[in-house]
């Protein structure tokens, strides 16, 4: 399954992008995210284990991100339940305070 979004946000690149790159922070936001857990972390790279808990699915699986902040994350499925888990974010400074947010998902169990 592919899922691909877009949107214009009221933040700005980093700050946004602070955001998505702060994987530990999920479970307070993401309803699915029962836990997650930085495996490693620099300037180029974010590794996180995430567990989801969402009707009656229960598994964890490990994403190796390569970064470039702000503009990009790449996510890799390390290891876990899928066949295949590969996307992206971008995002694009339209001004000091907004920007454009594209999100991609390939994924399948």
């Amino acid at each position: 399954m592919i899922v691909h979004r877009s949107a214009l946000v009221c933040q700005s690149a980093p700050r946004l992008f602070d955001l998505i790159e702060a994987a530990e922070d999920y479970p307070h936001f993401i309803p699915w995210c029962a836990g997650a857990t930085i495996v490693h972390r620099d300037d180029d790279l974010v590794s996180a284990d995430i567990q989801v808990r969402w009707h009656g699915m229960n598994f964890d699986f490990r994403t190796r991100n390569p970064t470039c902040r702000p503009e990009h994350m790449a996510i890799h499925l390390e290891r876990g339940p899928f066949r295949r888990f590969e996307g992206e974010w971008r995002l694009k400074a339209l001004s000091e305070h907004d920007c454009k947010v594209e999100f991609t998902l390939d994924y399948e169990f």
